[in-house]
């Protein structure tokens, strides 16, 4: 945020979802903002999108707007030909650089599981859940006294109990 201040940027939209994911709203709040001649920048190309076809779209999109696209870190410009071709280099790198990344942790997950990690949290001692059940059923409880009693957090006492109602419904 403070870069783009600084580069002088009008108005700025922060996405808080990843780049991976197709529908972003303030990516697409962006492009409605956006109108002919105008530049849209950003610090990192990453930031923008994660596979060559998604930012090729995005790209194309942008030329057909007449909207330029500058990359503050890589000193990209898509006003030229030059600038357009880099983008494209650029942007396949950053598709094989996501997918490396992905490789390496699916990589170490695997690892670690054949070390017997599984990840995740642990499990939830069965006696200190049949206990917050049992003073929850007991009806003599209320949540927040729960709560104190058995350090348990408020979510995890109504997952518990929905739980619970979930499998009794599947009994019957």
């Amino acid at each position: 945020m403070d870069v783009l201040n600084k580069y002088g940027c009008n108005r700025i939209f922060s996405e808080k979802l990843s780049g991976k994911k197709y529908k972003r709203t303030e990516l697409d709040k962006c492009l409605d903002y956006l109108r002919k001649g105008d530049t849209l920048v950003i610090t990192k190309l990453d930031r923008l999108g994660r596979t060559t076809k998604q930012l090729i779209e995005l790209s194309q999109y942008l030329d057909e707007k007449n909207i330029d696209l500058e990359i503050i870190d890589m000193n990209i410009n898509t006003k030229d030909a030059m600038g357009r071709m880099f983008f494209t280099m650029m942007s396949a790198f950053a598709e094989l650089e996501a997918n490396l990344l992905s490789e390496r942790t699916k990589k170490g997950l695997e690892s670690a599981r054949s070390r017997g990690r599984m990840g995740g949290r642990p499990k939830f001692p069965k006696d200190k859940r049949e206990m917050v059940i049992s003073l929850y059923e007991s009806e003599k409880y209320t949540i927040n006294e729960i709560i104190r009693m058995t350090g348990v957090s408020r979510g995890t006492i109504y997952n518990m109990i929905n739980s619970k109602s979930e499998k009794k419904i599947g009994e019957k």
